[in-house]
C-alpha cells in the first residue's frame, strides 16, 4: 500500500506509506471445501496455489494522478461502488480466462484524510464513507457473481490500534494491546507504522487469530500482507517479521477457510524459505506503480523486472509464485506505456509464472489491451503445467528467456529491452538442442513453419515474442566443461581460487575486480565458428565482465544475480572459437565480475 498521510515517504513505498490503508483481499468457500485449506498447520496447501492467481486490485488506481481517477483527493478511489463497478466489469470481460480475485487495497478502514477505523478489539474497521456496508456484503457481493474477494493488511500493531496499550484483545481473556508488543514500543514495517509485535507472549498470536477470524468471517479469500521484512527496503531486528508471516498462517489455517496469503514487498531472497513455508506468494520487487500521472511508466519501474526476477526463478512452483506486481497494460494512455512494452510485459509475467492481476480500469479496456489479457495460448503458459522460464542468456539488452515443458517443448521468449529497435536470436544449442523445430507465435496466433537451429526476430525498442518450440528430429547438446580451477588456466589479478560447495567440482575462481580475470586454456572446438558458451557463475548481485576468445575482441556482458553467493546459475554467450585449441577469457576490467564456477562449450557451432 502507499498512503497519504504517509506521503513524506519514497514514492515507491507509498504503498507502504498507504501500508497503513493496506487492503488484500481474502475469498469465501463452501464448508466442504475447507478440509483442503491446508495440509496441517504448518505447511500451506498447494491447492490453495496450485497455480497463479488472476484477477484485479484496486492499488494502481488509487495511487495514480491519472486525471479524473480520485477527484476528492490522494487515494480517494477507493469506495465500495468503485470496487463493485470493477468487479461487474471482471465478471463480463475477464472471468471466463481465469480472472477471478477483486483485491481490495491499502485504506479500506481509513477516511479520506487518511483517519483510520478501529473496533474495540484494535482490528481494523471499514471507514463509513468508502464502505458504508461494511467489508461482510462487499464480500457476499463479489461471490454473487462467482468472484473471490480480496482484502489488505500493513504487517505489525497499527499505532493509532494502540490506545494506550489498554485496548483487549477479542476471545483472549486478560490481554490487550499493551501484552503483545515490546514494552519499548519499536516499530515495524516498511513504513514504520506500526509497533512490533512481540510473539513470546501468547497474547501476539490471539490477536492476528482475531484478525484472521474476522476476515473469515467476513467471507474473504484473499490477505495481502504489506510491508514484509525482511525486504520493503527494511532490515535489521525490528524489520524481521518472519514470526508474524507464521502467525498469520497459523491463524488463517485455525479458521478453516481457505485464505490465499500474499505477501508484499521486495522481498528478502534470503528468506525465500520462510516465504514459501508460510503463504502463497511473495512480490519480489518494488512497486510497479510511477506515482504520476499515468498507472506505471517503463522506467519506473516496470523495467526492473528483467533484472530481479532471475535470482526468484527457482523459487515458484506449486503452492507458492513470486509476484511481479499488477499487469497494467489493458489501457493504453492511462497505462504510460507503448504497445511494445505492453505486451512485453504481459510476456514476462506469463512467462514467470506471476500471478496475473492487473490494476487497469477495467471498465474501459482498450481493444489490444483486452487482446493481451484475454489471449488464451499466453494464459495457458502461464497457468499450465509448463515451469517458470529462465533466463538463459547473459542479462544484456538483448534477451533470451525459455523453459522446457513436460511435454518435450519449449516456451521461448525474445526482449529487446534496449531503447533502439534490434534483431534478438535464440540460438537452439542454448536451449539444450540441435536442428529442426516448429515455431508457433502465441502472441499472434501463427505457426511459422519449421526453423533450423535458431530463430531470429527483429524487435522494437523495449519489443518481445513469444513462441513455442516443436523439436523435430533434434539431437542434444553435447557440452565439453572446463573447470574455472584447473591449474592450466591463468589467473590474473586479483583473480583466486575458492571453496564452493555449489560448484561443479567444489571451487570457483573469485576475487575478479579491478583488471582481475580468469583465462581457459585448451577449449578445443572441431571446427571455426560461434559457440553458445555456457558461463556457470556465482553473484549475489548483478555484475559485468568482458568475454574474449583468444585475444580477439571483447566483449561486455551483464549477469544476474543469483540471488546469494551460495547458488551457481548459467549464462549463455557467443564465442567466435577457431577450429582446435582457444583461450577463452573473462575479465573484470574496472569493474566488479560474478564468480566464475565452469564454462561448457557445445562440441559444434
Amino acid at each position: 500500500m502507499r498512503s497519504s498521510s504517509y506521503a513524506v515517504l519514497p514514492a515507491r513505498g507509498l504503498r507502504a506509506a498507504v501500508v497503513l490503508a493496506l487492503a488484500a483481499g481474502l475469498a469465501t468457500a463452501a464448508p466442504a471445501a475447507r478440509a483442503d485449506a491446508r495440509t496441517d498447520a504448518g505447511t500451506p496447501s498447494t491447492a490453495l496455489a496450485a497455480k497463479p492467481y488472476m484477477g484485479w486490485s484496486s492499488w494502481s488506481m488509487q495511487s495514480s494522478k491519472y486525471p479524473g481517477l480520485n477527484p476528492d483527493g490522494d487515494y480517494s478511489y477507493l469506495t465500495e461502488a468503485n470496487v463493485l463497478k470493477q468487479a461487474g466489469a471482471l465478471a463480463a470481460k475477464l472471468k471466463k480466462y481465469g480472472y477471478e480475485y477483486v483485491n481490495i487495497d491499502a485504506g479500506w478502514w481509513r477516511d479520506k484524510d487518511w483517519k483510520p477505523e478501529f473496533d474495540r478489539y484494535a482490528r481494523q474497521k471499514a471507514d463509513p464513507i468508502r464502505f458504508p456496508r461494511g467489508m461482510k456484503p462487499v464480500a457476499d457481493d463479489l461471490h454473487a457473481k462467482g468472484l473471490k474477494a480480496g482484502i489488505y493488511l500493513p504487517v505489525g500493531l497499527e499505532k493509532e490500534a494502540y490506545g494506550d496499550g489498554k485496548s483487549p484483545i477479542w476471545n483472549a481473556e486478560g490481554c490487550t494491546t499493551a501484552d503483545i508488543v515490546y514494552d519499548d514500543l519499536r516499530t515495524t514495517n516498511g513504513w514504520d507504522s506500526a509497533y512490533k509485535i512481540d510473539f513470546s507472549d501468547p497474547c501476539a498470536q490471539k490477536y492476528i487469530d482475531s484478525q484472521a477470524r474476522l476476515f473469515a468471517d467476513w467471507g474473504y479469500d484473499f490477505l495481502k500482507l504489506d510491508g514484509v521484512g525482511p525486504g520493503s527496503f527494511k532490515s535489521g531486528d525490528n524489520y524481521d517479521n518472519v514470526a508474524d508471516v507464521a502467525a498469520w498462517q497459523k491463524a488463517i489455517a485455525a479458521t478453516g477457510r481457505p485464505i490465499h496469503l500474499e505477501l508484499s514487498w521486495s522481498l528478502d531472497i534470503g528468506h525465500a524459505a520462510d516465504w514459501k513455508k508460510h503463504s502463497q506468494g511473495w512480490r519480489i520487487d518494488t512497486d510497479v506503480e510511477c506515482y504520476c500521472n499515468t498507472l506505471v511508466s517503463w522506467e519506473n519501474s516496470v523495467d526492473d523486472r528483467w533484472a530481479d526476477t532471475p535470482a526468484w526463478t527457482r523459487h515458484a512452483g506449486p503452492g507458492g509464485w513470486n509476484d511481479l506486481d499488477a499487469l497494467n497494460v489493458g489501457n493504453g494512455e492511462m497505462d504510460g506505456l507503448t504497445k511494445a512494452e505492453r505486451q512485453s510485459a504481459a510476456t514476462l509475467w506469463a512467462i514467470a509464472k506471476s500471478p496475473l492481476y492487473t490494476g487497469d480500469d477495467l471498465t474501459r479496456l482498450d481493444g489490444y489491451g483486452l487482446s493481451l489479457l484475454t489471449n488464451r495460448e499466453v494464459i495457458a503458459v502461464n497457468q499450465g503445467d509448463t515451469p517458470p522460464a529462465r533466463l538463459v542468456t547473459a542479462s544484456d539488452p538483448q534477451q533470451v528467456w525459455a523453459a522446457k515443458n513436460p511435454d518435450g517443448t519449449y516456451t521461448v521468449a525474445l526482449f529487446n529491452l534496449a531503447d533502439a529497435p534490434a534483431a534478438v536470436t535464440a540460438d537452439f544449442s542454448a536451449l539444450g538442442f540441435t536442428g529442426r523445430a516448429a515455431v508457433r507465435d502465441l502472441w499472434n496466433h501463427e505457426t511459422l513453419g519449421t526453423h533450423r537451429n535458431k530463430i531470429t526476430q527483429a524487435l522494437p525498442a523495449h519489443g518481445s515474442r513469444l513462441f513455442t518450440l516443436t523439436p523435430k528430429g533434434a539431437a542434444a547438446v553435447s557440452l565439453t566443461g572446463y573447470e574455472a580451477e584447473s591449474v592450466g588456466n591463468t589467473l590474473d589479478g586479483s583473480a583466486s581460487v575458492a571453496d564452493c560447495s555449489a560448484c561443479s567440482d567444489g571451487k570457483k575462481v573469485g576475487n575478479l575486480y579491478l583488471g582481475g580475470k580468469l583465462t581457459f586454456k585448451d577449449v578445443v572446438v572441431p571446427e571455426a565458428g560461434t559457440y553458445q558458451m555456457r558461463i556457470s557463475y556465482v553473484s549475489g548481485d548483478a555484475r559485468t565482465a568482458s568475454v574474449s576468445a583468444n585475444g580477439g575482441g571483447a566483449v561486455r556482458h551483464t549477469f544476474a544475480s543469483t540471488g546469494d553467493w551460495g547458488t551457481v546459475s548459467t549464462a549463455t554467450v557467443p564465442v567466435q572459437l577457431k577450429a582446435g585449441a582457444n583461450t577463452v577469457t573473462v575479465d573484470s576490467g574496472s569493474g566488479y565480475a560474478p564468480d566464475i564456477d565452469r564454462i561448457d562449450v557445445p562440441k559444434s557451432s
